[in-house]
C-alpha cells in the first residue's frame, strides 16, 4: 500500500512539475525533486527512468546539481521568483508581511547566487570525478 501511495504522489508531483514548465508560478525543480524522492522509495525502475529523462536533466541535474546554468537562466529564475513573491505583497495590505517577503526574497537572491556561482569541490581527473 505504501509503495502504491508513493507512486501516486510521485505522479502528482511530476504532473505539477511539468505544469510548472508552462506556468511561471509553479516551481518545476521543486516538484521534480519531490518526484525523485517519492519514486526512489516506491520503484527503482520509475526512479531510474525519471532521473535519466530529459526533463530531469534540463530542470534539475544541469542547473542545480552540476551548476551548469547560464546568466540568462539565473535571471529568468529570479524574475519568476520576484513575481511569485510580489503577488501576495499586492493582494495583502500588511506592511510587516511585505517587508518580510522582501527580506526573504533578498536572502533567496544572495543564497542561490552564492550556491550557483561557487565552484564545486569535486576534483576532475581524466574526465571522471573522484
Amino acid at each position: 500500500m505504501r509503495k502504491i501511495s508513493f507512486i501516486v504522489i510521485g505522479l502528482f508531483t511530476f504532473g505539477l512539475g511539468t505544469l510548472g514548465i508552462i506556468l511561471p508560478f509553479l516551481p518545476t525543480t521543486v516538484f521534480y525533486l519531490l518526484t525523485a524522492f517519492f519514486w526512489i522509495r516506491s520503484s527503482d525502475r520509475l526512479y531510474q527512468k525519471f532521473i535519466h529523462s530529459n526533463v530531469y536533466t534540463q530542470y534539475v541535474d544541469r542547473p542545480i546539481i552540476k551548476k551548469q546554468i547560464t546568466n540568462k537562466g539565473i535571471f529568468k529564475m529570479f524574475i519568476t521568483m520576484f513575481i511569485v513573491f510580489l503577488v501576495p505583497c499586492i493582494l495583502v495590505d500588511n506592511l510587516v508581511m511585505r517587508v518580510t517577503m522582501g527580506i526573504v526574497y533578498l536572502f533567496h537572491l544572495i543564497g542561490i547566487t552564492w550556491y550557483l556561482k561557487r565552484k564545486s569541490k569535486t576534483k576532475i581527473i581524466d574526465g571522471a570525478s573522484e
